[in-house]
């Protein structure tokens, strides 16, 4: 039967017309972009070494860009916000603590000051952010004068405009989070949940007395722990900012294969999880972990990372994520106008201080270790903390020992190789006082075990002249450091007798996991770490790095 032509033409229309308004009713995705930093640590200034990236003209090279500081990357975040009608900032941790002295002197008042005038919206804690305690960090938050220094900015200090997370740190006592475990934002009506967390092993890298009645559970557990509850508020996308990380062996913008905690971190995720923004490792990349997009920034402020989500309306999910890690270039970035006044704010009462002349060095003195986990300025710094407390009246110490972690930033030299009370805050800034305790040759021995609590990350102490020890890469744990070859001032060290040794408070309550340190006896608390290398450096300028050969390692 043949079917009248008008007919096909009326059907057609029909069909034409329904997909038409099927297409009008489908809304559109609703894009945001959310910018993210990591590991900033105060870094108001660029830091001097800039970012390393591979040279576009020579793949196997690496070449160094000038990079960081708050000034420019405020001008960034502002052009990288430019044409986005939703965007978001936030960061993954580790905004303060182990930071350059002009925001250290100040506690880091100045550093949350800058991020919050760039408008920073919302961090996860890092580990760094415990450095003085839980009541400090509140105190970031919220605001008021330090309970020992009092106020020495030169405006009152107001606390954080961003929100700082912490899913994964509970009081013991009431069993709640120190902060809120997440934070729902609304574009264009759809709710996005962000979870920020710190790492579990935070205890082990700050001191234990700083996070007493502090409970750091696990990443994975914690995140899926809140998945039902975000999904009971409507909350379908799903992003965690979390400070820890992983260690990628490609370009900034690259994932050529990545490592580290962060991987088993996100393959047990909950599947709602769709973004992960990372921290800790100091490391740059762009990656894909289990179908997940998972970044981070590098650190001290050297790059922004650009993610561009895009939200179904229907769904209320993310239904695509890619990323771009921006360098904050200072050489072509302006300064922003209101960044650079709060610096000189701050500076104009520093500065006398960060200048004060403290010495000379013939060379730059490297906090990068050799194999054996010996670095040049561990060397000195070890010996700035003997010199400061080997006197009868002010510890009788014959051996020091000072935490790798502790040791933040090269001593470069200048031209002149001018060295100023700044250049030596910047290698010691968590102002830790020093102690001499007495320790027996064997516990001094078990000590020295303990800087592989972690293979994967050992923490080798850096230790002063005379002493020096042989230790053995094929052994197993607990048999690593070869007794017989423990020596002071060439003589064996006698399990049975007793030393006097000096190290920093971090250690003395057994931070890094060296409990073994809070076994000491007869303990003499003596000046600030940095003001012993300053010291040091007046009596024994110009100072020149050694032969590093105080610890030596086989196999």
């Amino acid at each position: 039967m043949s079917i009248p032509f008008r007919s096909v033409f009326v059907a057609l229309a029909i069909v034409l017309a329904f997909a038409a308004s099927s297409r009008a009713q489908t809304p559109s995705p609703v894009d945001l972009r959310m910018l993210a930093i990591n590991d900033f640590h105060g870094y108001l200034r660029p830091p001097p070494g800039g970012i390393a990236i591979t040279d576009p003209e020579d793949k196997a090279k690496k070449i160094t860009v000038p990079a960081g500081g708050a000034e420019h990357m405020a001008t960034l975040v502002g052009q990288l916000r430019e044409g986005h009608k939703n965007t978001i900032f936030v960061a993954a941790g580790d905004l303060i603590g182990a930071s350059p002295f002009l925001s250290a002197m100040f506690h880091d008042e100045p550093t949350i000051e800058a991020l919050s005038m760039m408008g920073l919206n919302i961090s996860a804690v890092g580990n760094h952010e415990f450095d003085e305690g839980k009541d400090e960090l509140l105190r970031m938050q919220n605001g008021g004068c330090h309970p020992v220094d009092h106020c020495q900015g030169p405006h009152p200090f107001i606390g954080a405009k961003f929100r700082y997370l912490a899913a994964s740190t509970f009081e013991k006592g009431s069993g709640k989070t120190v902060f809120p475990p997440y934070e729902i934002r609304e574009f264009d009506g759809i709710p996005v949940g962000f979870i920020g967390l710190t790492l579990k092993g935070t205890p082990n890298l700050v001191s234990p007395v700083g996070i007493a009645g502090l409970e750091f559970r696990d990443e994975a557990d914690t995140v899926n722990a809140l998945i039902p509850e975000l999904k009971a508020r409507g909350v379908e996308a799903i992003v965690v900012l979390i400070h820890e990380g992983g260690f990628s062996p490609g370009d900034y913008n690259d994932c050529p294969g990545i490592s580290g905690p962060i991987v088993d971190i996100v393959k047990n995720f909950d599947r709602a999880v769709d973004v992960v923004v990372t921290g800790h490792t100091h490391r740059a990349y762009v990656c894909e972990i289990d179908g997940r997009l998972v970044t981070s920034g590098d650190k001290y402020g050297t790059l922004v990372t650009a993610i561009d989500l895009k939200l179904d309306p229907v769904t209320r999910d993310i239904v695509s994520a890619k990323a771009d890690n921006n360098i904050v270039r200072t050489a072509t970035l302006a300064k922003d106008a209101a960044q650079t006044a709060l610096i000189e704010s701050y500076d104009r009462l520093a500065a006398p201080i960060a200048n004060r002349p403290a010495g000379a060095i013939t060379a730059t003195l490297s906090r990068m270790p050799n194999l054996a986990g010996e670095s040049s300025l561990g060397d000195i710094i070890a010996d700035a903390q003997l010199a400061a407390t080997s006197a009868e009246a002010k510890g009788g110490a014959v051996i020091a020992f000072t935490n790798p972690g502790g040791v933040r930033a090269d001593v470069t030299r200048r031209e002149d190789g001018a060295v100023t009370y700044g250049d030596l805050f910047a290698s010691q800034p968590f102002r830790n006082q020093l102690v001499t305790i007495t320790l027996s040759g064997k516990q001094i021995k078990d000590m020295l075990e303990q800087q592989w609590l972690d293979p994967k990350r050992p923490r080798i102490l850096q230790v002063s002249k005379g002493f020096s020890y042989v230790w053995d890469g094929s052994k197993p744990d607990g048999e690593r450091v070869i007794a017989e070859r423990m020596s002071l001032n060439g003589q064996p060290i006698d399990p049975a007798a007793h030393y006097r040794v000096t190290i920093n408070n971090f250690l003395f309550v057994g931070g890094d996991g060296f409990t073994v340190l809070t076994q000491g006896t007869a303990p003499r608390i003596g000046v600030y770490d940095v003001d012993a290398l300053h010291v040091y450096f007046g009596a024994n300028s110009p100072v020149s790095p050694g032969a590093a050969e105080r610890i030596i390692r086989v196999n």
